[in-house]
C-alpha cells in the first residue's frame, strides 16, 4: 500500500456515502476528474496507480475477496476500453441533461456515477483480478491517451 492511498481510500466512501445524503459532494467527483486530466498531460496514469481512491480500495480491500483469475482479454482491446468510455460518457450526458441544472441535481449525478462505478469494479475484482477495473475504467483510458498525446508531441 502506498502512503497515499491511506488517504485517498477515505474519499470513496466519503463520495459513495455521504454523497446520497449531501449531493454537492459529487462535485469531488468532477474535480478529480478535472485535476487527472491535467496531471496526465504530465504524468500518464499516476493518478491511477498512486491516488486514484476506488484504487486505493481495490488495492487494500479487494484483494481478500478476489478470485484471482485472469482479466479478460477482451479488457486490453482499444476498441473495447473506448467503447466503455463513451457509454460511459454518453450515460453521463444524459443523466446531466435531465438534472434540471441544480446544484445539488448536477452533484448526484456524480455521486450516482461514482456508485456505479464502484459495484461495477467490486463485482469485476471479485470475479476476476483486484483491479480489473482499472483496465476500462473510462477515466484512466481518456488519462493514458493525454499522457501519449503528449509525450508524442514531444519526439
Amino acid at each position: 500500500m502506498k502512503k497515499a492511498q491511506k488517504i485517498t481510500i477515505w474519499l470513496l466512501p466519503l463520495i459513495v456515502i455521504g454523497g446520497l445524503f449531501y449531493p454537492i459532494l459529487g462535485y469531488l467527483v468532477l474535480a478529480m476528474m478535472a485535476v487527472l486530466l491535467v496531471m496526465s498531460i504530465f504524468k500518464g496514469r499516476h493518478w491511477c496507480w498512486n491516488l486514484c481512491p476506488r484504487g486505493a480500495f481495490l488495492d487494500i480491500v479487494m484483494p481478500r475477496a478476489s478470485l484471482n483469475k485472469p482479466v479478460p482479454k477482451l479488457f486490453a482491446r482499444q476498441w473495447f476500453r473506448w467503447s466503455v468510455f463513451f457509454a460511459f460518457m454518453i450515460f453521463l450526458v444524459f443523466r446531466l441533461s435531465r438534472s434540471g441544472g441544480s446544484f445539488a441535481a448536477v452533484g448526484a449525478v456524480f455521486v450516482g456515477m461514482c456508485i456505479i462505478t464502484t459495484v461495477i469494479s467490486v463485482i469485476l475484482g471479485a470475479a476476476t483480478k483486484h483491479r480489473a477495473w482499472c483496465a476500462i475504467c473510462p477515466m484512466g483510458t481518456l488519462q493514458e491517451k493525454a499522457g501519449k498525446v503528449r509525450s508524442a508531441g514531444s519526439k
